[in-house]
């Protein structure tokens, strides 16, 4: 039979041991800034859904094109989704429209009312106009955020 050396065992154990209480004591990952928004209510599922997110009232909703980033989103049974990442905490609010003609715009009537669906962050309505930031406005503090918001036909 076979001796096993007492120092060496001894030293085994406290090898074992340590890494056992490393890892223990590891911080979880900690988990990407992504604002995540489902999207429901939509008509049908032509097109796609285009959506913006502005950190400032300043052409929101209305120019996209300036606002802090932009994604588009296929639709599938009459849902969509859209992801924003890598965004730092602050103050934010998302617009959102059903471009169902795919031509990237929100088309409107003689009167500037919108003939595609539209939406916005905390289902936020406009009067006589799109609604206010101040209205859409969300406070983001980091990591995963989920959002609803429900496409509304005028």
């Amino acid at each position: 039979m076979r001796k096993t050396n007492p120092v060496f065992l001894t030293a085994a154990v406290f090898l074992m041991f340590a890494l056992a209480l490393s890892v223990a004591g590891q911080a979880p990952t900690p988990q990407a800034n992504l604002i995540h928004i489902d999207i429901d209510g939509l008509r049908n599922a032509k097109g796609k859904v285009m959506c913006a997110i502005f950190s400032s009232a300043s052409d929101f909703p209305k120019h996209a094109d300036k606002a802090l980033m932009q994604t588009s989103s296929a639709i599938t049974d009459d849902h969509a989704t859209c992801e924003f990442s890598g965004i730092a905490p602050g103050t934010y609010a998302v617009s959102d429209f059903h471009d169902e003609n795919g031509n990237g715009r929100l088309d409107t009537n003689f009167f500037g009312m919108p003939r595609e669906g539209v939406g916005a962050s905390n289902n936020a309505k406009g009067h006589f106009g799109p609604p206010k930031f101040d209205a859409a406005s969300f406070r983001y503090a980091g990591g995963r955020l989920d959002l609803k918001i429900k496409i509304v036909y005028l």
